[in-house]
């Protein structure tokens, strides 16, 4: 069978063995090496893609994209809807009311952020319905005083549906006993668990009772609204503003989680470039390798001359065989890095159950996230595939360099 006389002696270069067992060895550490910076690579950044989709999906699909504030009580929030509704970008929009206070059960305390909402206008805004742990959203209900609470709240607080607990909010109110806190008595109607920060820090009742503890009947603060684009919701809000006058302004989720959305990103990207030096030393391996393959075939490379081989095709014969070394490195690094990240959320599971180790309590979402994106494997990939062809252009060059004579004068 014909092939090309550089890739045919570089192949057999590639599996043949040295006669000096230490550069086999160098070859084999310079392929796991790239093997090991690829499969790292793919995982962490696998790993900062699932930390950035939990943002995007749980963090901000509970927190509201952007918000139009009444700077009074706002009477008729419907028309307030129509009127933003007719923005481009703004899909749905559901009146609240937000309350800040602590719930007591039982002598234990714990503090909160209380939405009052509309259930049926909050399914279209928020994705705390499809979140739903123990009862159901719809089950709030004007004048009932029912609350929907995070599961890290009820597990604070040791409630089930259907417990009782006190609201106080840090208002007070003047009554004949003097000055006293407001509060109220509400009812556990259910219990969502979206596994992030927010199970710990939020409670739902109806947006009627909580005007009511606001001491604003038939009054909401203003509308929560969804975006088709949630990065587009600064330009919105801009825009919202002017357009409505100044009895409104308006919020989004920029000011409350911009910075946890930026320091991904600017984690990602640096986490990139420190773990992409692990590929660089893996190439300096395939250097020195290379040229210490080219001294040890010195001899090899003046017969090759003296038959009529040009200096480029000697250089050809060992950047094929740097390049497939390259290659193996990083098709092995892909298929682990692919192992590593399509399992890394069970592994941090299984060692937090195993050792009872709580590592991501300290992150606004309590395991392990993990998302591989194929754009991502092509690029690590395809980088570390240049470095590894860019290594072996020295050590080609300088084969390319041997002269007959010299190389044949003491063999």
């Amino acid at each position: 069978m014909l092939r090309p006389f550089s890739l045919f002696i570089g192949v057999r270069y590639t599996g043949a063995r040295a006669r000096n067992s230490f550069i086999s060895v160098i070859t084999l550490i310079s392929a796991l090496g790239l093997m090991l910076g690829v499969a790292v690579l793919i995982t962490v950044l696998s790993v900062m893609n699932g930390f950035e989709r939990e943002l995007q999906t749980r963090i901000l699909g509970m927190v509201t994209h952007l918000s139009v504030h009444g700077r009074e009580p706002v009477q008729d929030w419907q028309a307030l809807a129509e009127r933003v509704m007719e923005e481009p970008g703004v899909m749905a929009a559901a009146p609240f009311v937000e309350l800040q206070g602590m719930l007591t059960h039982k002598g234990v305390v714990a503090g909160l952020m209380v939405n009052g909402i509309d259930p049926a206008a909050e399914q279209d805004v928020s994705i705390v319905g499809d979140f739903m742990w123990e009862g159901e959203l719809d089950s709030l209900a004007a004048g009932e005083y029912g609350m929907v609470l995070g599961y890290g709240l009820a597990r604070q607080l040791g409630v089930e549906v259907g417990d009782k607990v006190v609201l106080v909010l840090p208002e007070a109110s003047l009554s004949p006993a003097g000055v006293t806190p407001r509060f109220r008595r509400f009812t556990i109607t259910g219990v969502f668990r979206v596994r992030a920060e927010v199970d710990s820090l939020l409670a739902y009742v109806h947006v009627e009772d909580a005007a009511r503890m606001a001491r604003q009947p038939g009054t909401v603060q203003g509308v929560r609204l969804r975006l088709d684009d949630l990065f587009a919701a600064p330009r919105l809000g801009w825009s919202m503003q002017h357009s409505l006058g100044r009895d409104y302004y308006t919020a989004d989720w920029t000011r409350s989680h911009g910075n946890l959305f930026q320091a991904i990103r600017m984690e990602k990207t640096m986490m990139t470039l420190l773990l992409s030096f692990i590929v660089a030393v893996a190439a300096f391996n395939i250097i020195s390798s290379q040229v210490m393959l080219v001294t040890e075939k010195r001899a090899n490379i003046a017969v090759l001359r003296t038959l009529g081989a040009s200096p480029g095709m000697i250089m050809r014969i060992f950047m094929v065989q740097g390049t497939l070394i390259g290659f193996a490195g990083t098709a092995l690094g892909i298929l682990l890095g692919i192992l590593m990240a399509t399992n890394v959320s069970a592994l941090g599971q299984w060692i937090e159950t195993t050792f009872n180790a709580h590592m991501f309590d300290a992150y606004f979402v309590n395991y392990l996230p993990s998302e591989l994106q194929w754009r991502d494997v092509g690029i690590i990939a395809g980088i570390a595939m240049l470095i590894s062809f860019s290594a072996t252009l020295y050590p080609s060059w300088r084969a390319s360099k041997v002269e007959p004579a010299e190389a044949l004068r003491y063999e």
